[in-house]
């Protein structure tokens, strides 16, 4: 039976643990006051993320792709008690207001948020990753990928988004951005560090575990 998204995600909000109060916020303030509110994850998202984040309780992670900070409280829920997460996003026009909700938040002193470009602020991050997250420029998650990981520890997780194109990956004939995601989706099926699979949900989500 075909299921209408609007119907299924309504079913599956209503299904799932509902969102702090903190949450609610930060999603009506960024429908509210961004030109893109559609980049943020979303309730359904968020709590498949805070899952996986509690599943590995991470000591160290990163979020490429802050954004208005929804997707990073979520997977702040699963840090282990002295775990720290590392989020960098370019856009400093959002920064003092996304601050303010990691510091309303109970994770405040374990959320790391860095202005810049990713692939200067990542060297200066020293460890090994139980899990990362990329929600950033399309054209560059190959590069994140194969940058990060030898950096992830045997059984830590990659989770990328936005693999399904909002659907343009199954046309016959598409552009040029979309070629850049089959091409990426296509080489990530093929690496066998990496054991891997595709989350049907919102725009796609491609869950890997290193090897």
């Amino acid at each position: 039976m075909f299921l209408e998204s609007e119907q299924l995600n309504s079913y599956l909000e209503d299904t799932t643990d509902e969102e702090s109060s903190l949450l609610k916020k930060v999603n009506r303030e960024t429908y509210l006051k961004e030109t893109m509110p559609h980049m943020l994850s979303g309730h359904f998202q968020g709590r498949v993320l805070s899952m996986m984040s509690k599943l590995q309780q991470p000591r160290l992670a990163l979020e490429i792709g802050t954004f208005t900070g929804y997707a990073t409280l979520c997977l702040a829920e699963g840090l282990a008690e002295d775990g720290i997460l590392h989020t960098i996003d370019i856009n400093e026009e959002q920064q003092v207001r996304v601050q303010g909700y990691f510091d309303a938040s109970p994770y405040g002193e374990q959320i790391k948020y860095h202005i810049g470009d990713a692939a200067e602020v990542i060297p200066g991050i020293t460890g090994e990753f139980d899990l990362i997250f990329i929600d950033a420029d399309k054209k560059r998650n190959l590069y994140y990928f194969e940058t990060l990981i030898d950096r992830v520890r045997p059984g830590g997780l990659i989770l990328l988004d936005n693999v399904l194109w909002k659907g343009k990956v199954f046309e016959a004939n598409p552009d040029k951005q979309t070629q850049q995601v089959i091409e990426l989706n296509q080489k990530l099926a093929a690496d066998n560090r990496v054991e891997k699979l595709i989350l049907p949900i919102r725009d796609g989500l491609f869950v890997l575990r290193k090897k």
